[in-house]
């Protein structure tokens, strides 16, 4: 398999309910990942142009789901489901979906805009 042009790893991090930071995965991470690799599939970009893989935690839960977009080197922040559609279009057109992009003062909790609720059901697969 050759290696491909765009990663982008999708924090699906879990942690215990009710913990402060909260988690990607009790965002709704894990049903992302799914639908961009699904769309990926379905667009014909998995093989060659992209791939949507899990991460563990990558360090700004407060913004999450969040995708770090490599090697772009840019981070995707309070990604929804509704939202998959607009990245793979920007994937395509090889630009990047600018009110996703998480702005510097968004990787420090005590400075970062509020995060997106926990989703019920979120952690079911």
């Amino acid at each position: 398999m050759p290696q491909r042009k765009s990663y982008l790893f999708v924090c699906t991090n879990q942690r215990p309910d009710g913990t402060p930071k909260g988690s990607c995965a009790a965002r709704g991470a894990m049903q992302i990942q799914a639908a961009l690799k699904a769309g990926l599939a379905e667009r014909g970009l998995a093989k060659l142009e992209a791939r949507a893989c899990s991460a563990s935690c990558v360090d700004v839960c407060w913004a999450g789901p969040v995708i770090a977009v490599e090697p772009a080197g840019h981070f995707y922040g309070r990604v929804t489901l509704a939202d998959v559609p607009e990245i793979l279009d920007a994937l395509v057109a090889g630009t990047r979906v600018e009110r996703l992009v998480l702005p510097p003062a968004d990787f420090d909790e005590a400075t970062a805009r509020p995060p997106l609720p926990v989703l019920p059901g979120a952690l079911k697969s």
